[in-house]
C-alpha cells in the first residue's frame, strides 16, 4: 500500500503578504489586483473568505462582498523563493514530488529518505520543518493514494494534518459534500445536486453505468473515488513542450457570464503553474470546443511578454467574446500561453483535469 502526503500551503499569497505586514494579521486581506479595475483576486486570508471572497473572483465583486477588506499586490517573485525553500524541504525526504503549484504538492513517501515507516511522523516532521524556515502554516492530508490525500489536507485547515486510512476512507467519504470531492467542480454539483446526489453517500448508490451514461468517461472517476479507489502515481517534473489548462463541463454552457467566470478560474491556475516554472509569455491562445464537438484554437500577441495575470485574462477575454457566438453552446474551454521564455528551472507542463 502506497504512503502519500499531499501538503498545501495555508492562503500562501496572504499568509507571506502578512507576515511581511504584521499589522494586517487578523484582517481581510485580498491578494490580487485592485477592485476599480478588471483585477483578479488570486488568494485571501481566511477572515476573508467568511465574507465570501475566493480565488479567481474579480477583485470588484471582491469588494462588494467585503468592502473592509484590504487589496495586496502580489509578489510572485518573493513566493517562488518561499516556494522553492518548501520544495527543498519536500527533498529531504522523497525525490517522488509532484508539485502542483507554488503552494501544493504531492509526495510518495512509500520508501524515504529518513527511513521513517510512519508517513504521519514525515508529515509532521514537514510541518514543523516548514514552520521553521518560512514562519508560515500548511495543511497535511496522509492517505494510500493521491485523491484521499488531498480531501484529507482540506479537511483541517489552517495548519492541520488529516490521516485516512482504508478503515476510515468510507465514513469520511460518505459524510462529504459533493461540492468538495477534487474534480468535482461547480457545473458537476450542480448537475448532481439536480439527480439528488449531495454526498458522497449519496454518490456511492449511484450505478456505475448510470454515472457514466450521465457524465461520460468522467462518470467511472466519481464511482471510483467514492470508493477510494485511485491509482494515479506521484509525476515528478518533466520537460514537455507546452503550458495550457482546460476544463470540459459535463453541461454545456451558452451564457457569456458563466464562460467568462470559468475563464477566470482557468487563468488563476494557469498563472500559479507559470509562477510555480518561471515562465513569462509572448501570446496567449484560448480553446473552444463546441456541444457538436467542432472545435477551435484562437490566439493573440500580448502587448509585451508577461506571466501577470491581468493582461493574461484580458487578452483570453477579449479572444473569448470575440469567437463567442451565442447560437451554440460550449462542452469545453482551454487557455494557454506561447512563445515561452524559461527561466532557470525551464521546461512547462500540460495541465487536464483527472477526469
Amino acid at each position: 500500500m502506497k504512503k502519500i502526503i499531499h501538503v498545501d500551503m495555508d492562503a500562501y499569497f496572504a499568509a507571506i503578504e502578512i507576515r511581511e505586514d504584521p499589522s494586517l494579521k487578523g484582517k481581510c486581506v485580498i491578494v490580487g489586483g485592485s477592485p476599480n479595475g478588471r483585477g483578479v483576486v488570486s488568494t485571501c486570508s481566511y477572515e476573508a473568505r467568511k465574507f465570501g471572497v475566493h480565488s479567481g473572483m474579480s477583485s470588484h465583486q471582491a469588494w462588494k462582498l467585503c468592502p473592509q477588506g484590504i487589496f495586496v499586490h502580489s509578489h510572485f517573485k518573493l513566493y517562488k523563493e518561499i516556494s522553492e525553500q518548501i520544495r527543498a524541504i519536500f527533498h529531504h525526504y522523497t525525490d517522488l514530488v509532484e508539485p502542483l503549484s507554488l503552494d501544493e504538492a504531492y509526495l510518495d513517501v512509500s520508501q524515504n529518505k529518513a527511513d521513517e515507516p510512519d508517513p504521519v511522523e514525515i508529515a509532521r516532521q514537514i510541518k514543523a520543518e516548514i514552520l521553521a524556515t518560512t514562519r508560515l502554516t500548511c495543511s497535511a492530508g496522509v492517505s494510500y493514494n493521491k485523491f484521499l490525500a488531498k480531501i484529507g489536507s482540506d479537511l483541517q485547515k489552517p495548519d492541520g494534518l488529516c490521516v485516512i486510512t482504508p478503515e476510515n476512507a468510507q465514513e469520511i467519504l460518505f459524510g462529504l459534500p459533493i461540492e468538495k470531492f477534487h474534480g468535482i467542480g461547480r457545473v458537476t454539483a450542480a448537475r448532481m445536486n439536480k439527480m439528488g446526489i449531495h454526498t458522497g453517500e449519496d454518490l456511492h448508490r449511484q450505478e456505475m453505468l448510470d454515472l457514466i451514461r450521465v457524465f461520460g468517461k468522467a462518470g467511472l472517476y466519481y464511482y471510483q473515488v467514492v470508493r477510494g479507489i485511485d491509482n494515479r502515481e506521484v509525476i515528478t517534473e518533466s520537460d514537455p513542450k507546452s503550458i495550457s489548462c482546460e476544463s470540459t463541463f459535463h453541461t454545456d454552457l451558452g451564457e457569456i457570464d458563466e464562460l467568462l467566470e470559468e475563464l477566470r478560474d482557468l487563468v488563476d491556475r494557469l498563472v500559479n503553474r507559470m509562477a510555480f516554472r518561471d515562465i513569462q509569455a509572448r501570446n496567449v491562445i484560448i480553446k473552444i470546443k463546441y456541444d457538436n464537438f467542432a472545435c477551435i484554437t484562437r490566439s493573440c500577441p500580448l502587448p509585451e511578454i508577461s506571466s501577470d495575470k491581468a493582461i493574461l485574462f484580458e487578452y483570453a477575454q477579449k479572444l473569448l467574446v470575440a469567437n463567442w457566438d451565442e447560437g451554440r453552446r460550449i462542452r469545453l474551454l482551454g487557455v494557454g500561453v506561447g512563445k515561452l521564455d524559461l527561466g532557470e528551472q525551464g521546461g512547462c507542463e500540460q495541465l487536464e483535469l483527472p477526469v
